[in-house]
């Protein structure tokens, strides 16, 4: 999530603290509409101890001063126009103040940037396990700072150490050539630094090199091994920065050492002195190539993958921009991923054909980096394997194969690089998108560093299921609230048909592939994670706003709904997912029997779908009922959801009125039409009450057809919504097409 959405979520001192930040050197109002422009900046790429840096500098300002200039100039309307000229009035502030220092500008982002992050992580984790994690990765990564603040001294002194020798040689070269030439001057030589000194220097260097590639190989191992795969695991944005600093930082001492080996060879060649020395350079300039090597190698990313971005974390660094390198995508199956891991030969095989599947790397001046954007990349055709087992369509596993060649220091050194997508699955209709995520969400979350390819366990702890779930949860309603303990319990009551509320109970529970998305629910006709992904779905397209708000308690089960609400007062409501239907919603309330005086009971909404949001919201729908009071546990419902009402249609104008439609439940409907506000068309919409003397549900409907009624008590939503439909397009035609001509 952007920081600055987080950020606003700030309570008390932290917000203060935010808020602080701000003032006339830079605008909060510049933060909140350029919030993604300035987040996707690489800022700390920029080096303010160097003056060299300043064009880098006036470059964002420029770039930050035209993007204020355009938001400025699409601002329309009444507030529009203020806020246009508000916007204009701080593009010409920013641009005077920092024109000529553009690197204060980038001082001050970053402070922002860097305060905003460390004030939403210490509202957001001091409390969690994440926290701890967090606090693991900050002392992790001022290890590596110091390891990289000892590179640096140790590359310092081994260039002091080369200078030092050069002078020195080049002035025993000098007194010893004038030397021949002067005879007169021949017994001088005894006072000259001898041959063996020389040796002994260069031999003194070589043990500094030695030491020095040493260190680099273990920081590249870190950043390399750990740091990039877990990365390439999480593929998230802010870690992909750090993790572009770390790298570039790296190619930078590893090419300082590379040059300062190379001028220690140069300076054998010129005084030639019988002895190792050669034999030393030849092994650190072997060993220096084996770790530039690996660097170009690893950090050939793929940063994005729909559409695919591949990049060269190091590409800037070490001018491989100088000959813009293609990168060719081909798609392989899971045996051919096999092979070529194994560097077997695979006659260039692939599993289809892909069109646009040839890109240059573009390289971005501002930002240092260098990265080819496949941005219409498309499947022609594919070649399946036969698939084992019980293994269906949307198992089988493909990956995008992306190859390019390199060449770093003036073609001197020519790498071939290749690296592997995230497995992808291939499907041809969008009835198998939910399997086919389910297939990717299994592997990227349980899969080993290092696998062979596609290898994943049968079976998982649950405990690593919830995170999994609840990472992808957050991740695809965008959303800061995750997935409770509450919840997950729920979940776990669905996934094993246990009833215990303790979450210790599931600990140490497993749960397979198969329980996951092959077998189907106890009493239903789809999977565990078809019914979550439903859930995901309509809460991401229609439901978010009223999720962050804490609205949908959503993973409770009927009677547990019936047991929360019937202590309360009649009209309190809850929302929760359904448990008979893929991406469904309820509503239960508490409210007297109809047809027993002094009985209460929970009643229970036939649940809404997409279907039923895409003709009206869910707030207008709570609107319509005035039956519900509270929103469970005592909130007045216009309180939590009245900033989400359609605004009233307006006046009757020329004595014709506009119709509207409205929800109604007839056994609570008390319609008292306006005929000033529309004339509404009512939809019903069938409850199921549950009694408080028993647990399970009774149907009670007011007159209709048979086929509307189902077995649970609960009516089938398709042909009150075709109504409702056939009453929209009936609102939508002409007066002529609807009356056969006739005069309104």
């Amino acid at each position: 999530m952007a920081v600055w959405i987080q950020a606003q979520q700030l309570q008390g001192d932290a917000l203060h603290q935010m808020q602080s930040l701000y003032g006339q050197h830079f605008p909060i109002e510049v933060r909140h509409y350029l919030s993604q422009w300035i987040e996707g900046q690489l800022w700390d790429v920029i080096d303010l101890e160097n003056p060299q840096e300043e064009f880098k500098a006036k470059r964002l300002l420029d770039s930050l001063i035209q993007e204020l200039q355009n938001k400025a100039e699409h601002q329309v309307g009444e507030d529009g126009f203020l806020l246009k000229i508000k916007l204009g009035h701080y593009a010409s502030q920013l641009k005077s103040t920092y024109d000529r220092c553009p690197l204060e500008l980038v001082r001050c982002i970053k402070h922002i940037l860097y305060t905003e992050q460390r004030l939403v992580r210490e509202a957001t984790n001091s409390s969690s396990p994440v926290g701890g994690m967090m606090d693991s990765m900050s002392q992790k990564y001022q290890q590596i700072n110091q390891a990289f603040e000892e590179l640096r001294l140790m590359t310092q002194d081994t260039e002091n150490d080369l200078r030092k020798l050069q002078h020195n040689q080049e002035y025993f070269i000098i007194q010893y050539q004038e030397s021949l030439r002067i005879q007169a001057q021949l017994s001088s030589l005894t006072t000259l630094p001898p041959a063996d000194r020389q040796l002994r220097e260069k031999y003194t260097l070589y043990l500094k090199h030695q030491k020095t590639l040493q260190l680099l190989r273990k920081q590249q191992t870190i950043i390399l091994d750990d740091e990039l795969i877990q990365w390439k695991r999480r593929q998230q944005l802010s870690w992909w920065v750090l993790l572009y600093l770390l790298c570039e930082k790296l190619a930078e001492t590893i090419w300082q050492n590379r040059q300062q080996i190379r001028r220690a060879e140069h300076l054998r060649q010129q005084l030639p002195i019988p002895g190792p020395i050669e034999e030393l350079l030849n092994e650190l300039n072997s060993t220096i190539t084996d770790i530039i090597s690996a660097l170009v190698t690893s950090t050939f990313i793929i940063e994005k993958h729909l559409p695919a971005t591949v990049r060269l974390l190091v590409g800037g660094k070490l001018n491989v921009h100088m000959n813009p390198p293609q990168v060719k995508a081909t798609i392989i199956s899971e045996q051919q991923a096999k092979a070529l891991l194994k560097n077997e030969n695979t006659r260039n095989d692939s599993s289809g054909e892909i069109l646009n599947n040839n890109c240059v790397m573009e390289y971005h001046q501002t930002t240092g980096t260098l990265s080819a954007h496949f941005r219409n990349m498309s499947l022609k055709r594919i070649k399946r394997s036969d698939r084992r087992g019980a293994e269906s369509v949307t198992e089988e596993k493909f990956t995008i194969l992306f190859e390019s060649q390199f060449s770093v220091g003036g073609n001197e050194l020519v790498f071939q690089v290749k690296t592997l997508s995230l497995p992808v699955v291939v499907i041809v209709h969008g009835s198998q998108d939910n399997n086919a995520t389910a297939t990717v969400l299994w592997d990227n979350a349980f899969a080993e560093p290092g696998r062979v390819p596609f290898l994943v366990p049968d079976k998982v702890l649950w405990p690593q299921l919830c995170d999994a779930i609840n990472m992808k949860y957050k991740a695809e309603v965008q959303s800061n609230r995750g997935l409770s303990e509450e919840n997950l319990v729920f979940l776990a009551q669905k996934a094993f048909s246990i009833s215990s509320n303790n979450p210790d109970d599931y600990r140490n529970m497993t749960m397979t592939w198969s329980q996951f998305n092959r077998e189907s629910l106890p009493g239903r006709n789809f999977t565990f994670w078809q019914w979550f992904d439903g859930v995901m779905e309509l809460t991401k397209k229609h439901l978010k706003p009223h999720w962050n708000d804490g609205a949908i308690l959503g993973f409770v089960n009927k009677q547990q709904a019936q047991d929360m609400l019937m202590s309360k007062p009649n009209g309190t409501f809850l929302l929760r997912f359904s448990d008979s239907e893929i991406g469904g919603i309820t509503i239960a309330w508490v409210a007297e029997n109809p047809n027993k005086a002094g009985e209460r009971m929970v009643w229970n909404l036939m649940p809404y779908t997409t279907k039923d949001f895409s003709i009206r919201s869910l707030a207008d729908r709570i609107s319509d009922l005035n039956h519900l009071l509270f929103l469970y546990p005592d909130r007045p419902k216009d309180e939590v959801f009245s900033k989400y009402y359609t605004p009233p249609l307006s006046k009757a104008v020329d004595g014709y009125v506009k119709p509207q439609i409205k929800q109604v439940v007839p056994e609570f409907a008390t319609a008292n039409p306006d005929p000033t506000s529309g004339n509404p068309t009512y939809m019903d919409h069938g409850a199921s009450p549950a009694p408080v003397s028993h647990p399970h549900t009774y149907g009670i409907y007011p007159p209709m057809s048979d086929s509307m009624l189902d077995t649970d008590g609960d009516f089938d939503l398709d042909d009150t919504m075709d109504v409702a439909r056939h009453v929209e397009e009936l609102l939508r035609r002409p007066v002529e097409s609807q009356w056969g001509g006739q005069q309104s």
